[in-house]
This record gives structure tokens, C-alpha cells and sequence, in this order.
């Protein structure tokens, strides 16, 4: 499947259809069954994964979005159109709960990561105002390791200066786009303002199941 959209505006198309909640996985037997195809949303805790989610779909309220790190603490999964899956991971980077808490997370973004069959491509997020940090480093390290594309995607790019947006951009390339698992276009959104988001849209319509035949 090539990774370019194939219509002018398919993202428009796809993500105007309906978004629905389908489960809250606690551990990887939770999930739903791998039937289409799956795009997951990972990154440091309070990176923007559920505000980015509600701006792709259009929808305020869909990803319950927080300014407190570590909402998120299961493996959330949205239905988009039955043609493609929004996958709301936990974020890492975050300790504040429980150590037994945190490491069943873990366990269960790793499985899903490493066995999920049916997913297409990570979005890493990263905050645009901070920059790579140790923790990307080693979610990009751990997605190279076990073959699954990973795509870098800046969150909160309102938040800087324009002028030093490309600059931003290049040290991202730099220190973490070498990886033989990443994606080779890097983009940068905002929830806030929408800058960026048609652009993943339709990076992400590519990799949708075919219309269905009616």
C-alpha cells in the first residue's frame, strides 16, 4: 500500500465520517480483534495524543484530553468509519501512579506494539517546545527493534516562534529520524489552531481499508 494518499482530500473524506469508542484495553486480550487495519497514537505523557485524536476526527470530546500527565492508562481504541482504527496509547515517561500499575501499562503497549498485526504505522509525538527527550529516544529505539513504522509528528507547534519551527523540525530529523523503522516525512500540528492536521490526515487515509463495495 503506498504511503502517499491516492485521492487529493481523502483525509477530508475519511475523517469527516463517523469516530466511535470501542474499548478501553487494560491488557492486550482486551483488545478488539485485529480485523482492520490500526494506527496508534504513542508519546511522553502530556504530549497531546487525545487533543491531536479530537482534532483529526473533529470531534471535542471523543479522546478525553487532560493537562494532568497520565490520564490515559489503558490502551484506547476508536472505530473510524470501519475503515481504519485510532489507537490512544498510554503515554510514557510517567511514574506517578503505582509501580504495579505502570509496568501492567507497559506490558500491555509492548504486546501491542510488538504482536498487533493489524497495525499500520506509530505517530510518535513529541512536544515541539521541548524537543527529543531521553524517553523518545528509547521508544524509537524500541520500534526499530521490533519492525514497526513509526512517523514523528510535533504536537503544540502554535506554541513556537514560526521563524524556529524549521529548526525544531531538523534537530527531530537529526536525533531521531535515522532509524531504519521511521517514516521519512516528519510533520508538525497543532490541535489548537488545526495547523498540520490535514497533512496527517491524509498521510493516514493512505493506510485505510478500501471503501467498501456497495
Amino acid at each position: 500500500m503506498s504511503d502517499e494518499p491516492d485521492v487529493p482530500g481523502a483525509g477530508r473524506l475519511l475523517f469527516a465520517r463517523p469516530c466511535r469508542f470501542v474499548a478501553a484495553a487494560p491488557t492486550p486480550h482486551a483488545l478488539p480483534a485485529p480485523d482492520l487495519p490500526e494506527v496508534a497514537f504513542a508519546g511522553r505523557s502530556n504530549a497531546g495524543k487525545s487533543s491531536l485524536i479530537n482534532a483529526l476526527t473533529g470531534r471535542g470530546a471523543l479522546a478525553r484530553a487532560s493537562k494532568t500527565p497520565g490520564r490515559t492508562r489503558s490502551v484506547n481504541v476508536f472505530d473510524l468509519g470501519g475503515r481504519l482504527r485510532l489507537i490512544d496509547l498510554p503515554g510514557y515517561g510517567y511514574a506517578r501512579a503505582g509501580r504495579v500499575e505502570v509496568a501492567a501499562w507497559a506490558r500491555t503497549v509492548e504486546a501491542f506494539l510488538a504482536h498487533r498485526g493489524a497495525l499500520r504505522r506509530v505517530c510518535l509525538l513529541l512536544d515541539a517546545r521541548r524537543g527529543p527527550t531521553d524517553n523518545d529516544r528509547r521508544a524509537c529505539d524500541r520500534l526499530d527493534r521490533v519492525g514497526m513504522t513509526y512517523q514523528l509528528v510535533l504536537t503544540k507547534a502554535d506554541k513556537v516562534k514560526p521563524s524556529g519551527l524549521p529548526a525544531i523540525i531538523d534537530r527531530t530529523r537529526a536525533e531521531l529520524g535515522g532509524g531504519p523503522a521511521a517514516f521519512p516525512r516528519i510533520l508538525a500540528t497543532s490541535s489548537r489552531t488545526g495547523d498540520g492536521v490535514a497533512g496527517l490526515r491524509d498521510e493516514l487515509a493512505a493506510l485505510a481499508a478500501p471503501e467498501p463495495v456497495t
